[in-house]
Protein backbone atom coordinates (compact mmCIF):
# COMPACT_ATOMS: atom_id res chain seq x y z
CA UNK A 1 0.00 0.00 0.00
CA UNK A 2 1.32 3.29 -0.84
CA UNK A 3 1.14 6.59 1.11
CA UNK A 4 2.08 10.41 0.26
CA UNK A 5 5.80 9.74 0.76
CA UNK A 6 5.34 7.52 -2.00
CA UNK A 7 3.66 9.67 -3.97
CA UNK A 8 6.13 12.86 -3.76
CA UNK A 9 9.13 10.72 -4.52
CA UNK A 10 7.42 9.72 -7.36
CA UNK A 11 6.34 13.29 -8.57
CA UNK A 12 9.43 14.91 -7.19
CA UNK A 13 7.63 16.77 -5.03
CA UNK A 14 7.22 17.74 -1.30
CA UNK A 15 4.55 16.23 0.73
CA UNK A 16 2.99 19.47 1.37
CA UNK A 17 2.69 19.99 -2.38
CA UNK A 18 1.29 16.20 -2.83
CA UNK A 19 -1.57 17.15 0.30
CA UNK A 20 -2.30 20.54 -1.60
CA UNK A 21 -3.02 19.13 -5.32
CA UNK A 22 -4.98 15.93 -3.35
CA UNK A 23 -6.98 18.40 -1.11
CA UNK A 24 -7.99 20.67 -4.31
CA UNK A 25 -6.23 24.04 -2.73
CA UNK A 26 -4.79 25.94 -5.04
CA UNK A 27 -1.51 28.09 -5.52
CA UNK A 28 0.02 24.85 -7.14
CA UNK A 29 1.87 24.75 -10.70
CA UNK A 30 0.46 22.95 -13.17
CA UNK A 31 3.07 21.10 -13.91
CA UNK A 32 3.37 19.89 -9.93
CA UNK A 33 -0.45 19.46 -9.96
CA UNK A 34 -0.05 16.65 -12.84
CA UNK A 35 2.67 15.15 -11.67
CA UNK A 36 1.48 14.51 -8.57
CA UNK A 37 -1.97 12.69 -10.08
CA UNK A 38 -0.07 10.57 -12.67
CA UNK A 39 1.70 9.58 -9.42
CA UNK A 40 -0.91 8.64 -7.61
CA UNK A 41 -2.54 6.62 -10.22
CA UNK A 42 0.91 4.55 -10.96
CA UNK A 43 0.97 4.10 -7.03
CA UNK A 44 -3.00 3.60 -7.07
CA UNK A 45 -3.15 5.88 -3.85
CA UNK A 46 -5.88 6.17 -1.47
CA UNK A 47 -5.79 8.64 1.23
CA UNK A 48 -6.10 6.88 4.85
CA UNK A 49 -9.16 7.92 6.33
CA UNK A 50 -8.07 7.14 9.71
CA UNK A 51 -4.73 9.56 9.43
CA UNK A 52 -6.85 11.98 7.91
CA UNK A 53 -9.19 12.28 10.72
CA UNK A 54 -5.99 12.53 13.17
CA UNK A 55 -4.83 15.46 11.22
CA UNK A 56 -7.89 17.10 10.65
CA UNK A 57 -9.00 16.31 14.17
CA UNK A 58 -12.36 15.52 12.47
CA UNK A 59 -13.59 12.29 12.57
CA UNK A 60 -16.29 10.55 10.37
CA UNK A 61 -16.00 6.91 11.51
CA UNK A 62 -18.17 4.96 13.80
CA UNK A 63 -16.67 2.38 16.37
CA UNK A 64 -19.04 -0.73 17.25
CA UNK A 65 -17.94 -3.11 20.34
CA UNK A 66 -20.32 -5.89 20.89
CA UNK A 67 -19.92 -9.20 23.03
CA UNK A 68 -23.05 -11.44 21.81
CA UNK A 69 -24.30 -12.00 18.38
CA UNK A 70 -27.35 -13.30 18.45
CA UNK A 71 -30.53 -12.90 16.50
CA UNK A 72 -32.25 -10.34 18.12
CA UNK A 73 -33.79 -6.85 17.24
CA UNK A 74 -30.55 -5.60 17.97
CA UNK A 75 -28.59 -7.47 15.98
CA UNK A 76 -30.64 -5.83 13.01
CA UNK A 77 -29.66 -2.77 13.71
CA UNK A 78 -26.45 -3.28 15.01
CA UNK A 79 -25.54 -4.45 10.91
CA UNK A 80 -27.81 -1.82 9.61
CA UNK A 81 -26.46 1.38 11.32
CA UNK A 82 -22.99 1.11 9.61
CA UNK A 83 -24.31 -0.16 6.47
CA UNK A 84 -26.48 3.35 6.12
CA UNK A 85 -23.59 5.33 7.93
CA UNK A 86 -21.06 4.03 4.99
CA UNK A 87 -23.44 4.73 2.37
CA UNK A 88 -22.96 8.46 3.66
CA UNK A 89 -19.33 8.60 3.67
CA UNK A 90 -18.66 7.50 7.09
CA UNK A 91 -16.08 4.50 7.52
CA UNK A 92 -17.23 1.98 10.06
CA UNK A 93 -15.25 -0.14 12.24
CA UNK A 94 -16.06 -3.58 13.78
Amino acid sequence: MSNINDVARLAQVSKATVSRVLSGSRGVKEESRQAVLRAAEILNYTPNAIAQSLSSLKNSSINITSTCYYASPMTTTAWYKPLRSYRRGYATHW
